[in-house]
């Protein structure tokens, strides 16, 4: 009886503990992400610890915006195609989950996480994207900055 407790207070203490991400929360979304490693159900995680792109959003007030791949440049310029994805957040049973469309398809994942420097992405096959804030680089010293 004592074990069944125990067992349920820890349970408890972890849905307690997970975060809620608010509307407010939103605004964090924009800018650079780059993704530092995936996990998933049945085998080893995978670790990203170079990356040749950066995932952009762009999400306005009405939680609609855009998302697309970026290549962060040695001067800090990013090199950027036409291509993108649309993006709502949208609000269900106390998640947030991110929508995007494209011409050919749509998906859905859930925001998991949500911070100034971590996001974390569920998807359907449970497969969990861990991302950290990342912005340009500049290499080469020539001491201009970069937007």
């Amino acid at each position: 009886m004592k074990n069944t407790f125990t067992i349920l207070f820890i349970v408890l203490f972890f849905v307690a503990c997970q975060q809620k991400i608010k509307p407010a929360d939103v605004e964090k979304l924009n800018g650079y992400w780059e993704i530092e490693k995936v996990t998933f159900d049945t085998v080893k995680d995978k670790d990203y610890t170079i990356n040749e792109s950066y995932d952009y959003f762009e999400i306005d007030k009405n939680n609609k915006g855009i998302r697309k791949k970026v290549i962060p440049q040695l001067d800090g310029t990013f090199l950027v195609n036409d291509t993108y994805e649309n993006v709502t957040v949208r609000f269900k049973d106390d998640k947030a989950y991110i929508d995007y469309s494209t011409p050919f398809t749509k998906w859905s994942e859930e925001l998991i996480t949500l911070t100034d420097d971590e996001l974390v992405l569920l998807n359907v096959e449970k497969k969990e994207y861990h991302y950290k804030k990342t912005g340009p680089i500049n290499l080469l010293g020539d001491g201009k900055k970069v937007k």
